[in-house]
């Protein structure tokens, strides 16, 4: 099942309720997976290169700037997340953030916006006045409710900003 113009597996619903029986990939596996995993990278203009079943270099250099698209771990090696991902486009299991907030996720968001061009302050893991100002022009921007809080919708915007 790969996604296709008829097909909308961007909902979070769908994406729940997915199970992903798929096999860890990495460098130097010889699976059938692999030729699947090169087509939905290719579906999302992330992959160009050969159709083989060998997990290349060139493939796993594709996983890693996928993942960071979608705010995954960039190892470079396909689990359930990653997965996940690639059949939504989407990022997965990211927190709702506001201001207060403070971690890695709030440092990728930070990175996110430094990246849309938007001004968030020091990047520093803490979501203050100057980030949730920034999370609000963002939101404006891109035609999103403007609440200054970070949820699915402002996640999956930025991660197209981060292509």
């Amino acid at each position: 099942m790969f996604p296709s113009a008829d097909t909308d597996l961007r909902n979070s619903k769908v994406t729940a309720d997915l199970k992903f029986n798929k096999p860890v990939l990495q460098k130097g596996c010889r699976k059938l997976e692999v030729l699947e995993l090169r087509k939905l990278l290719a579906h999302w203009n992330i992959y160009t290169g050969s159709c083989s079943h060998i997990f290349d270099e060139l493939l796993e250099d594709a996983v890693r700037k996928f993942q960071r698209q979608v705010f995954l771990k960039e190892d470079g090696i396909v689990g359930s997340l990653t997965w996940q991902a690639l059949y939504t486009g989407s990022p997965i299991n990211m927190p709702e953030l506001r201001i207060g907030a403070s971690g890695d996720e709030v440092t990728q968001l930070q990175l996110a916006l430094k990246a849309a061009g938007l001004e968030p302050g020091i990047v520093d893991g803490v979501f203050g006045p100057l980030t949730e100002k920034a999370v609000r022009n963002f939101q404006r921007r891109k035609g999103l409710v403007v609440d200054g809080m970070v949820g699915l919708s402002t996640w999956r915007a930025l991660s197209k900003v981060c292509r």
